[in-house]
């Protein structure tokens, strides 16, 4: 059962900031070691962070309109309400993209956004290190857009020299052995420390790639081409790279921040409807846990977002990197506020290793897992049902999974939960919705007997 004890709320001042502004250090101790949210800033953050307890952290937000300087929009923080559909009636030009920033100091980067972005070669070659450059891609990508992002990467600049290395596609192949592709690849070349890796595809390709750029001569410049709405909605952004094990998924990887993210949305053109409708499950996600608002904007618009309405699919991923990049600007290690960004991950990388890696896409395991930590937030009083009704309703208007599949059983859920990033100390801590609609809490502070009914209730045995 959830605790009150030690409960306190750290608010951070939402007066206006500007680009040297910093958010300052409370007085008081923070609680069990936790990390301050002490960044230099560049947005301003209408937080209110709460410990409940040890193991547990709530999260109500708001938002502040977006403020736009420089070459193309640029971003800092999510659009107002009063700006959602006119941001949604505005017509890009192709070539010119969005611009958002992930602030983190020293080490921040910009996130492309546009139609027709890879015909512009200084977008990715002004962060290019060194002369000598590997792509990484797989079978699918290569043929449809390896050429271009070639073309890109040399047009106008003969001293740039390309490798390639094409790895097999699909969740079953992120692991060590196809890592050790991209490694041959980069030592056959004779790649050094100036080189640049640069991750064409979705989130496998991107995930895979950083890691390899991240522990490559323990450190090389990597770039991300993401060409899913998965990779270029989450994946791609916030520098968790990384590969599975056959005992859970993403356990093994690094932080490791990229050089710029590139997002060309004319690349969904070529995407399947199923690995389109994948993706939407995490730009769900954040309408559930912070952005109530966005939330509503994609139920009145979720059929545009189906037929690839590119307006609204700008939009989509315009205000879900925005909200991506500010929980990274300020918690880039996850030592709290950044957990909240897996709703409905630990339940659905239990799908995913538990059924095997591939059987189902990500976003489909994580759109079933969103239904059981909804299902499991209601029966502990957290949520009215309405929330529990809109969250199986959108899910069902994307065409996804509202309930895992029949292989799965409470000792398959309960063996794999029990190595997931999250645990501590050997307690399951899990990311709950509580509260009005765009709140969560991520919390080991729950009633076990309330998750043993929610497993039962969507498992055969």
């Amino acid at each position: 059962m959830a605790t009150t004890a030690n409960h306190f709320s750290l608010s951070l001042s939402t007066k206006q900031a500007t680009t040297n502004s910093a958010i300052s250090k409370p007085s008081f101790n923070y609680p069990y070691n936790y990390l301050p949210l002490v960044q230099k800033s560049k947005f301003i953050s209408p937080y209110s962070l709460s410990w409940t307890s040890r193991n547990s952290f709530e999260l109500n937000s708001g938002w502040v309109s977006a403020s736009s300087a420089g070459r193309g929009q640029r971003s800092r923080i999510c659009a107002s309400s009063a700006q959602v559909m006119d941001q949604f009636a505005t017509k890009t030009e192709p070539g010119v993209p969005t611009i958002v920033e992930v602030d983190l100091g020293d080490r921040s980067y910009p996130i492309y956004i546009g139609s027709g972005l890879l015909d512009k070669p200084e977008l990715l070659q002004r962060h290019v290190h060194g002369k000598r450059v590997l792509v990484v891609t797989n079978e699918t990508v290569a043929p449809l857009y390896l050429d271009k992002v070639v073309d890109a990467l040399t047009r106008g600049n003969p001293n740039i020299s390309v490798e390639n290395v094409i790895l097999r596609d699909g969740e079953k192949y992120k692991d060590m052995d196809t890592l050790m592709k991209v490694f041959d690849k980069a030592i056959e070349s004779r790649l050094d420390r100036r080189c640049t890796f640069v991750a064409l595809g979705g989130g496998v390709i991107g995930d895979m790639c950083g890691f390899a750029a991240a522990a490559f001569l323990r450190g090389v410049n990597f770039i991300q081409i993401p060409t899913t709405v998965m990779a270029q909605v989450d994946s791609s952004v916030g520098g968790k790279t990384g590969i599975n094990h056959r005992l859970g998924k993403n356990l093994i990887g690094a932080f490791y921040q990229p050089q710029c993210v590139l997002v060309d949305t004319d690349t969904l053109n070529t995407l399947p409807d199923r690995e389109l409708a994948s993706g939407f499950a995490e730009v769900i996600k954040y309408g559930l846990i912070r952005d109530a608002e966005f939330f509503e904007w994609q139920e009145k618009n979720m059929q545009a977002l189906m037929t690839r309405d590119p307006n609204a699919l700008a939009y989509a991923i315009k205000r879900s990197c925005e909200n991506k990049a500010e929980v990274v600007s300020l918690d880039e290690k996850e030592s709290g506020l950044r957990a909240t960004l897996n709703l409905g991950h630990t339940f659905g990388h239990a799908i995913e290793t538990g059924f095997g890696y591939g059987q189902w896409f990500h976003g489909e395991a994580v759109a079933a897992g969103t239904v059981m930590a909804a299902d499991l937030s209601y029966r502990l009083g957290w949520i009215d049902e309405s929330i529990v009704k809109r969250i199986d309703s959108i899910l069902k208007q994307a065409k996804l999974p509202t309930a895992p599949p029949d292989i799965m059983t409470v000792d398959m859920f309960k063996s794999v939960m029990a190595v997931d990033k999250k645990v501590a100390d050997g307690l399951l801590r899990l990311i709950l919705l509580k509260g009005p609609l765009g709140n969560c809490v991520f919390t080991g502070d729950f009633d076990r007997k309330a998750l043993d009914d929610t497993l039962r209730a969507f498992c055969k045995s």
